[in-house]
C-alpha cells in the first residue's frame, strides 16, 4: 500500500481535532472585554493544544517522508496515535473549563504522554520496516528528543496533584522542545537523494 492515502487519512483526523477544539470557545453573552475573562484559561488550553497538533502534523510528515511502502502494523500504529491525538479536545476542554485544576491537568499530561508513546511505536515501526541503516534510523539516532519528551509528561503527571500550574511549566517546555520541526530526517534524505542522482 502507499503512503498517500494514509497521509490524506491523518491531515483529515487532525483537521477536525483542531475544528472541534476551537469549537469550545464558546461566545460570552456581553460586551466589554470583562465578559472574555472566564475564557481565558480555556484560550491558553486551546493555544498549548493547537501547537501540539502542529508539532504532530509537522513530524508525522517528516516521519512518512521516508517510507515508500506502508505495512499492516504501521497502519494500525499510525490509528494508535490518531486514537491519541483525538482525545486532545476533550482534555483540552476539561483542563481549561476547570482553570487548569490538579486532576484535569493530570489527565491532560497522561494524553500526551500516551500520544508521545504511540509516535515512538510508529517511529519503531517504521525504522524496523527499512532497516537500521535507512533514512529514518540513522537520522532519529538514539533520539534524545523522544525520551526527553517522556520524562518531561512523566514530571508533570507527578506534580499536577500538588502543583499544576509547574505540570504546565513542563508541558509548555516539552512543547517548545518540539517547535521547530526535526530537520535530521529532511538532511538524511536529501543526502541520499544527492547520491543517487546522477552527475551531469
Amino acid at each position: 500500500m502507499g503512503k498517500n492515502r494514509l497521509e490524506a487519512f491523518s491531515d483529515g483526523v487532525l483537521a477536525i481535532i483542531i475544528t472541534i477544539m476551537v469549537l469550545e470557545l464558546k461566545v460570552p453573552p456581553g460586551r466589554n472585554l470583562g465578559t472574555l475573562s472566564p475564557l481565558v484559561p480555556v484560550f491558553l488550553s486551546y493555544v498549548l493544544s493547537f501547537v501540539y497538533v502542529g508539532i504532530y502534523w509537522n513530524n508525522h510528515h517528516h516521519l512518512l517522508y521516508t517510507v515508500q511502502r506502508i505495512s499492516g502494523p504501521i497502519l494500525w500504529a499510525n490509528l494508535h496515535l490518531l486514537f491519541w491525538l483525538s482525545l486532545f479536545p476533550f482534555a483540552t476542554g476539561w483542563m481549561g473549563e476547570n482553570h487548569f485544576a490538579p486532576l484535569p491537568t493530570r489527565l491532560y499530561g497522561i494524553v500526551l504522554l500516551m500520544a508521545s508513546v504511540a509516535y515512538l511505536i510508529l517511529q519503531r515501526l517504521i525504522i524496523v520496516s527499512q532497516g537500521r541503516g535507512a533514512a529514518l534510523g540513522r537520522a532519529v539516532g538514539r533520539d534524545w528528543k523522544g525520551k526527553a519528551s517522556l520524562g518531561g509528561y512523566l514530571a508533570a503527571i507527578g506534580v499536577s496533584v500538588r502543583w499544576p500550574w509547574l505540570a504546565q511549566v513542563f508541558y509548555v517546555a516539552v512543547a517548545l522542545l518540539w517547535l521547530i520541526p526535526d530537520r535530521r530526517i529532511e538532511r538524511m534524505v536529501r543526502g541520499e537523494r544527492e547520491q543517487e542522482s546522477p552527475v551531469g
